[in-house]
């Protein structure tokens, strides 16, 4: 769902082996790919840092859909219709989805999953800050889907045409179930604020104080200070910056907040005819990076969750390997006849 690992770089890739040490010949071709727009598989040559930036940005990637589920499906069980608990269980399931896909999009990089769990559980993979915020409220639910869901599609649409294909390709239908998941949580809100008491409609105001300015984090820092997204982008991992993106949402998300009649908590955010688009106040920055390294209000409680899901399946991964293992005998020992 989420992409800020181009300005999370580990230290390492301050020493990737630079395009001129590459053998020249394979250096050019990949060049000519790149240019003329053709996807790099995963077959084909390709430098060390576009391989490992690769890696990073596809398991942040991945783990962010996974450790997502954990905010939303705190309220399956709390869901108040049946309807609204089918819903939130189809797309809770649809991230875990998201996530698998992406897994395997990096395993085509040479990385195993278990190599990339563990390092999220280590702590020295990242994934979207936006989930170590709390869900107090069902409301929470549909904001999430409006503004994590929307700011998240405005990230990914673009990814569709990244340059690597197995990334490519697992976005075009990341991105049309995440589609959904913004509909439908723009629509449970806009039952709430139509139809719902006045305690139902503050309720709703106040998750969208909330989540509005952890939502426009959500596209990485300011791009003056994004040092990774000029190589990215000359990649074609990246396609448009991150402060084009916040302004695309900003100026989407404005109209959407005025049909369903909540304020967006911005005294700054006005439209500026000259420039054609939103003005909006200054991001806190360093609320953006203290979660990044660790104090958000849910940092802790989400990779607490995520290492007991990860030990108490630990007899299910023994037990698919012990099942692998003895087809795998059973096949040599009694190969079919051709």
């Amino acid at each position: 769902m989420y992409t800020q690992a181009m300005d999370l770089m580990a230290k390492e890739a301050k020493t990737a082996t630079p395009a001129a040490a590459e053998p020249e010949a394979y250096q050019r071709e990949f060049d000519a790919k790149i240019d003329r727009g053709d996807f790099i598989e995963p077959k084909d040559w390709m430098p060390e840092g576009y391989r490992k930036t690769l890696i990073r940005q596809i398991s942040q990637h991945a783990h962010s859909e996974v450790v997502g589920m954990l905010p939303e499906g705190n309220w399956i069980t709390r869901a108040p219709t049946l309807k609204r608990k089918a819903i939130l269980l189809a797309k809770v399931q649809d991230e875990g989805g998201h996530g698998l896909y992406l897994y395997a999009a990096a395993e085509t990089l040479g990385v195993s999953r278990t190599e990339l769990i563990e390092a999220l559980l280590s702590g020295k993979a990242k994934y979207s800050s936006i989930f170590n915020y709390p869900t107090l409220t069902w409301a929470d639910v549909g904001v999430i889907g409006w503004l994590v869901d929307g700011a998240a599609i405005m990230n990914q649409i673009p990814l569709c045409k990244c340059s690597y294909g197995p990334y490519a390709r697992a976005m075009v239908r990341i991105c049309k179930e995440e589609s959904f998941h913004q509909r439908q949580g723009y629509e449970s809100l806009l039952v709430m604020m139509r139809e719902g008491t006045p305690e139902q409609k503050a309720m709703v105001q106040d998750a969208v104080n909330r989540w509005w300015w952890p939502a426009l984090m959500m596209f990485g820092p300011p791009d003056s200070e994004s040092v990774h997204s000029p190589q990215s982008m000359r990649w074609g991992i990246k396609r448009v910056s991150n402060d084009e993106l916040r302004q695309k949402f900003v100026d989407a998300t404005v109209p959407q907040a005025e049909v369903l009649g909540v304020t967006l908590p911005d005294p700054h955010l006005k439209w500026n005819p000259e420039r054609g688009h939103y003005d909006f106040g200054p991001i806190n920055w360093k609320a953006f990076w203290d979660v990044i390294n660790g104090h958000g209000p849910c940092n802790r409680d989400r990779m607490a969750a995520r290492r007991r899901a990860w030990e108490e399946g630990a007899w299910v991964r023994e037990a698919a390997e012990a099942y692998a293992e003895k087809a795998n005998r059973r096949a040599t020992t009694h190969p079919t006849a051709a």
